[in-house]
């Protein structure tokens, strides 16, 4: 059956219809914003390293406004597409020039606010009224209307953890100790790429601006990396675990095989959605091995690296290894793109689901091709068959082979 086609113009006008109405009320013509950020950071990557920085805020006191900048809380919560894009849409984006590696009042204010732990109060005076509008990207979080800054000041005491004004301090820490540290202190992955980003971490001579693009996938990577470092020591899984789930269009199907840890991803984006306007089924693919990756996974970019840390996760949780497989299906109900959060979150939902065991590798595979002909009426061979994990392990001499009585 044809799935009908997504106007992606007509959709995000009726998703960005509220917020537009509310932004219609605000009097951006006075000399002051009284706001309260949530707290957010944007920092963009076009003309680097002379870039655009810009403080995330309601163009008004809103209630709850860290709600706009919560991605752990809306996959909990089941926020829909909908709800969050009234969110993000509500921020504006008040931003100014920097080089990545200079110093100003701005900067100041803005690291301020990246590091805060609670909402900050701001005044904020723009050089002109915005237009209405809203920036999409597949790996950062949606944003609102930009205005260039002319002004700004924070109007009460920040509120930063001891702990981050710790590892922003040292100047002599790395950024990848820094990170790791706050990870294992409770910190969300979201955070820790807002201080990375903001350039308030790191050796001295080492701190600048990263853009946020850059800044997220550099977070789940270091975190990744040490997480692999722990899982190794651990025994492999003795059975043959599924898991799967689903969050607003992305289905999540991973494997955990009795092996030593290797990781492949495939995304599979069904026909006529909004990455893939063909009939047939588009896929992308990486994988690594026992000894990581050398180059970027430039396939399935951000959201590999982010789809890794739910499945290191949970091994270290169970205190196992495994070799993963994990299978990625994009439908139609996916309207809008979100950021890689969606990865990171989607995988961590599946892996908090119950987990169903196999006696054999044939068993699990027959299962998994049965669930997804069901569900998409699509048959999953010709990805198996494409699986390097899969062709490894089905080729691999096994010291058993070896063995004899005596």
């Amino acid at each position: 059956m044809r799935v009908p086609e997504i106007s992606r113009k007509t959709d995000l006008l009726r998703l960005y219809k509220n917020v537009k109405t509310y932004f219609k009320t605000i009097d951006f013509n006075k000399s002051e914003i009284s706001s309260t950020s949530p707290p957010a950071v944007f920092v963009g990557r076009v003309g680097y390293p002379n870039i655009n920085v810009g403080i995330l805020a309601p163009p008004d006191k809103l209630e709850n406004t860290w709600l706009h900048d919560a991605p752990e809380l809306w996959s909990k919560e089941d926020y829909s597409i909908e709800k969050i894009i009234n969110l993000r849409a509500a921020l504006l984006n008040s931003r100014f020039k920097a080089n990545i590696k200079s110093t100003s009042k701005f900067l100041d204010i803005s690291q301020e606010v990246g590091m805060a732990y609670k909402p900050v109060n701001l005044e904020i005076d723009l050089v002109k009224k915005p237009r209405f509008s809203i920036s999409i990207d597949k790996l950062a979080l949606p944003m609102g209307p930009s205005g260039q800054l002319k002004k700004v000041q924070i109007t009460e005491n920040t509120k930063i953890h001891t702990k981050v004004d710790k590892v922003h301090s040292d100047t002599d820490l790395k950024a990848a100790e820094a990170i790791n540290y706050l990870y294992k202190n409770n910190f969300d992955v979201n955070f820790l790429s807002k201080i990375l980003s903001i350039g308030t971490i790191g050796l001295k001579s080492n701190r600048k601006l990263v853009p946020t693009r850059w800044s997220i996938t550099a977070t789940d990577d270091t975190i990744g990396k040490q997480l692999i470092k722990e899982i190794q020591d651990y025994p492999a899984v003795n059975e043959y675990y599924l898991y799967h789930d689903q969050y607003i269009g992305n289905h999540y199907f991973v494997l955990f095989l009795p092996d030593v840890f290797s990781y492949e991803l495939f995304e599979s984006y069904m026909p006529l959605n909004l990455k893939n306007q063909n009939e047939l089924l588009q896929t992308e693919h990486d994988y690594e091995y026992y000894y990581g990756r050398k180059v970027y996974a430039k396939n399935t970019v951000g959201g590999y690296y982010a789809c890794r840390i739910g499945i290191l996760e949970k091994l270290k949780e169970i205190k196992r290894q495994a070799t993963v497989i994990v299978f990625r299906f994009v439908t139609s109900q996916y309207t809008t793109p979100l950021g890689v959060w969606v990865c990171r979150e989607s995988t961590r939902r599946a892996l908090n689901n119950k987990t169903l065991k196999f006696q054999t590798q044939e068993q699990l595979i027959k299962y998994l091709k049965e669930l997804i002909l069901g569900k998409f009426n699509y048959n999953i061979e010709n990805l198996l068959n494409h699986s390097e994990i899969l062709k490894y392990i089905n080729q691999q001499t096994k010291l058993s082979k070896w063995s004899y009585s005596q």
